[in-house]
């Protein structure tokens, strides 16, 4: 038995469609579902309640660690699924994650991820050409907006510090052995149109990994030696790649960055 449970900060455009994708075909109580919507200044609690089957906890302050926490708090079962409101997922994607945690030894997993970049900038589209074949992302539950978790992996923290990387914190948790990417269940992350959008993104990023003490990460020429120099037509992109990653970095140390910035 699942707990499914979405931190949602002005998704009214979406949540109602993402989550009867969601509910589809789901039996009676198969899973708990918990929207949190926290600082929201449009109708996404109102589009949340309206769908049969969910949830609805609304914070007045924005905060995506305050809401995980509040949907752990009202949450009834062991098992979770901690889903991002934009990442479409299926009920058949929801049932594969809890099913791939039931297995013994298997404490945490993941989806594939798809980036879409269809419409976006000719240097968002450079960027993820590059990012996109990180190896990093091949063992790892971040940057995929849907972690589920087992009870024992549950049981591995008591609650989520106030960081903004939440996927790398509960990543962190986990030996490889440990944690899974279920390749049947895709994630579809739709990348931002404008470079600025994705700089302010990729600097979200680098702040939450010094608020985890992992300020690089573990292997920071992998776009390097793993992605460009076996593959040499992407060096254009690798210059954009780079260009990106070094503005971010920039824009990580001067800026206040919270749940909910571009």
């Amino acid at each position: 038995m699942t707990s499914i449970i979405i931190p949602a900060h002005n998704e009214g455009c979406r949540i109602g469609t993402h989550l009867s994708l969601l509910t589809k075909d789901l039996r009676r109580d198969e899973f708990e579902i918990i929207v949190v919507a926290n600082g929201c200044t449009d109708n996404t609690a109102a589009a949340a309640k309206a769908v049969p089957g969910v949830h609805v906890v609304e914070l007045a302050v924005a905060g995506k660690a305050a809401a995980l926490r509040a949907g752990d708090e009202v949450a009834s079962r062991l098992a979770r699924v901690y889903l991002d409101a934009d990442v479409p997922l299926t009920s058949s994607g929801a049932r594969a994650l809890a099913k791939a945690v039931s297995q013994y030894g298997m404490l945490a997993a993941t989806g594939r991820r798809r980036i879409v970049t269809r419409g976006s900038s000719l240097m968002v589209r450079a960027y993820y050409a590059v990012n996109s074949r990180l190896p990093v992302y091949d063992h790892s539950l971040f940057g995929r907006g849907v972690v589920a978790l087992g009870p024992l992996g549950r049981a591995r923290f008591d609650e989520f510090p106030e960081v903004i990387a939440d996927d790398l914190f509960l990543d962190s948790l986990f030996e490889p052995h440990e944690k899974c990417q279920v390749d049947e269940v895709v994630t579809t992350i739709a990348a931002p149109r404008g470079t600025i959008a994705l700089i302010r993104r990729i600097a979200r990023v680098r702040a939450g990994n010094r608020a985890l003490a992992r300020s690089r990460p573990p292997h920071r020429t992998s776009w390097l030696r793993h992605v460009v120099l076996p593959r040499p037509w992407l060096w254009p992109a690798a210059v954009c790649y780079v260009a990106v990653i070094l503005a971010a970095e920039v824009m990580s140390r001067r800026a206040t960055l919270t749940w909910g910035s571009s």
